[in-house]
C-alpha cells in the first residue's frame, strides 16, 4: 500500500480521527476514514507491535467465578457487559497496564498472568486501535475499585451458569470478546 496523504479529521483527548488516501499496487487510488488512539494512524508509522489497549479476562480463585463489569456506555445509551480494560499508557507494559486497570475498575488484585494474545483487532473497518486480551486470576473484593471520574461500573461476578444466563438475553449489551469468552466459560466452565 503507497500512502499519498494523510489528512487529520478531528482530533480529540481519546481519540483522533484521519482521513488516508492510498493506493494498492494495479489499482486505483482510493480514501477512507479511520479512528486511532495515536498521533497518526499506524498504517502510516507501521508500529502495530505494542497493544493500544488490555482487556482483562479475570477469574476469581477464591470463588471461582468470572470477574465481568457493567460499565455505562453513553454509545449505547445504558450499559454494557464486558471486561475490565483500559489504555496502555507510554512505556507501560501490558501486565502493568492490566495490574493497574484491574485494580482501578473493580478493586482486585492481580494475582497470577494466564496467558496474553498478541495484538488484536476487533473493528478494523473503522480504527487501528489493538487489544492484547490478558487472561489473570485475581483475588480480593470490589469495595477496593477506584475508576476514573465519568466511569460508572459495578463488578459482577458469574458462575457458569450466571454466564449462560446473562449471554442467553438478548435484552442484554455485551462487547462481543466478552460474549464470546463468557458463553464459553458457560459451556465449559473454565476460561
Amino acid at each position: 500500500m503507497d500512502i499519498t496523504k494523510v489528512e487529520p479529521l478531528a482530533r480529540g483527548k481519546w481519540l483522533n480521527l484521519f482521513r488516508v488516501d492510498f493506493r494498492l499496487q494495479g489499482r486505483a487510488e482510493r480514501s477512507w476514514s479511520l479512528a486511532t488512539r495515536n498521533a497518526a494512524p499506524k498504517c502510516v508509522h507501521g508500529n502495530f507491535a505494542d497493544p493500544d489497549v488490555v482487556i482483562i479476562v479475570p477469574f476469581h480463585t477464591g470463588r471461582k467465578q468470572l470477574v465481568l463489569i457493567r460499565e455505562f456506555r453513553a454509545a449505547l445509551a445504558g450499559d454494557q457487559y464486558g471486561f475490565p480494560a483500559g489504555l496502555v499508557d507510554e512505556g507501560e507494559s501490558a501486565v502493568a497496564a492490566v495490574r493497574r486497570e484491574l485494580r482501578e475498575e473493580t478493586g482486585l488484585v492481580l494475582t497470577r498472568v494466564i496467558r496474553q494474545s498478541p495484538p488484536v483487532y476487533s473493528s478494523a473497518g473503522m480504527t487501528d486501535e489493538s487489544s492484547a486480551l490478558v487472561y489473570v486470576e485475581c483475588e480480593g473484593e470490589p469495595e477496593d475499585a477506584r475508576p476514573h471520574e465519568g466511569e460508572i461500573i459495578e463488578v459482577v461476578f458469574v458462575s457458569p451458569e450466571d454466564a449462560g444466563r446473562l449471554c442467553a438475553d438478548p435484552t442484554l449489551k455485551f462487547d462481543a470478546k466478552a460474549w464470546l469468552i463468557a458463553s464459553r466459560f458457560a459451556e465449559t466452565g473454565g476460561v
